[in-house]
């Protein structure tokens, strides 16, 4: 998918941004997916990596936010599922609520694709900025 840019310093509109949620917890899915058309966000979601994997082949959204912990193909596995096709230069931001290891939370953010890390419970205004961070667009005011 093309992305529109910014044109001379001003933000792109959220409206021209897709993004896939890929959560399996309802709750949490439903939150992210709320807060994100709330921003003004396209939004997608998938309760699975397959269904993720398929969605991308598809049609590649902008960025995914993608939870660790799936059935089927585990978030991490999905990943680098991800960047053997289509996905592969789409911006990732994992989120994860069990505790996981210094070392392997840097073996994550090493990952070609995977632009921040955030452990759950991730509070709104953090899931917010971060999605306007990397896909260059401007929060609500």
């Amino acid at each position: 998918m093309a992305r529109p840019e910014k044109i001379k310093g001003v933000p792109a509109d959220p409206k021209d941004r897709r993004i896939l949620i890929v959560e399996d917890d309802e709750d949490v899915c439903g939150l992210f997916e709320s807060l994100a058309r709330r921003e003004g966000f396209q939004v997608e979601t998938a309760p699975d990596g397959l269904d993720a994997l398929a969605k991308i082949r598809r049609q590649a959204p902008d960025l995914v936010v993608l939870d660790l912990m799936l059935p089927l193909f585990g978030g991490y596995e999905t990943l680098k599922r991800m960047q053997e096709g289509e996905g592969s230069k789409v911006p990732v931001i994992v989120v994860s609520g069990r505790y996981t290891d210094p070392p392997t939370v840097a073996l994550i953010r090493g990952e070609a694709n995977v632009v921040e890390f955030i452990e759950k419970p991730v509070p709104p205004g953090v899931l917010a900025d971060s999605l306007h961070r990397h896909l260059g667009t401007k929060g609500r005011p």
